[in-house]
């Protein structure tokens, strides 16, 4: 390797570049957001109603303080940097994907092991369906994910009453059309029929997230929804992991999660585009349980 271009000295090169960060100072809505308190978004906008204090000064967007040696206050209350935390649950049927709710049925924070701290659900899934939910207090992370612009990709296993032919999977991969606007365009791989359940099952590739989506879709195909799994979230996928078991994720699954949500394309009005590759490549993909 020649003279001067060792990871070392690019690394010294990247943070004399970088004179904002050079002695521990990012900007306050990143502070915000690595303390799990909102999203980066949320947080600017915090920050632009009058909330948030540094060092008894009011914030202003593009202020930058030090989390660990300044005083960052959000409606009086100090915040502190936590340590990033990322669990993996298998949400079953039957429990809401909220950190808490008002008509006291079952949430997803139940299905935790004390001692986790404060983290938050990463999107949502419907109280009829279970499969692969994420939770971090990591805000950074879940605005990049959660963008309406970005094209994170979720699959989802779905079993549906009645046959699905050519014209539903065109309809699909095209997109269809529901009271708030036409989907985009999803995928669809591994079709498998039971005709003496009279069902199928096929796995369905989504890049946005509506509330009821899938069933909703579906439903307008005249193929009501038996049962709704989500099986893959970018590069995490659910594994064997048991119904409403959780655990942490591993240290390269963060990094392979930090690395996709930095490398997720964006899209006017969060339209998506197909991933290159026909299907039968995917089709070709082993089946996840």
């Amino acid at each position: 390797m020649a003279h001067g271009r060792s990871p070392r000295h690019v690394r010294k090169r990247s943070s004399a570049q970088n004179p904002e960060e050079a002695d521990g100072k990012i900007r306050v809505q990143k502070i915000l957001a690595a303390a799990g308190l909102a999203s980066r978004r949320g947080s600017e906008d915090l920050i632009r109603s009058g909330r948030v204090m540094v060092n008894g000064r009011k914030a202003k967007l593009g202020d930058c303080a030090n989390a660990v040696e300044d005083e960052v206050r959000v409606d009086g209350e100090r915040i502190r940097r936590e340590r990033p935390r990322y669990w993996m649950l298998h949400k079953p049927t039957g429990v809401v994907t909220t950190v808490s709710d008002p008509h006291g049925r079952k949430t997803v924070m139940h299905l935790l092991p004390d001692g986790v701290g404060s983290i938050h659900p990463v999107g949502r899934l419907d109280r009829d369906s279970s499969g692969l939910l994420l939770l971090t207090n990591d805000g950074d992370l879940t605005q990049k994910l959660l963008h309406p612009s970005h094209q994170s990709e979720k699959d989802y296993r779905v079993l549906v009453k009645g046959e699905i032919d050519a014209e539903h999977i065109s309809r699909l991969e095209k997109g269809v059309y529901l009271e708030d606007g036409r989907t985009a365009p999803a995928q669809v791989a591994q079709v498998r029929a039971d005709p003496d359940n009279g069902t199928t099952s096929f796995v369905l590739t989504l890049t946005e997230g509506r509330k009821r989506q899938i069933r909703r879709m579906m439903l307008a195909l005249g193929r009501p929804v038996k049962k709704l799994v989500r099986t893959r979230m970018g590069p995490l996928s659910l594994g064997r992991l048991a119904a409403g078991m959780a655990r942490p994720l591993r240290a390269e699954e963060v990094r392979r999660l930090k690395t996709y949500a930095d490398r997720l394309p964006t899209t006017r009005r969060g339209a998506s585009k197909r991933r290159p590759g026909n299907r039968a490549q995917r089709s070709a993909r082993p089946a996840r349980s």
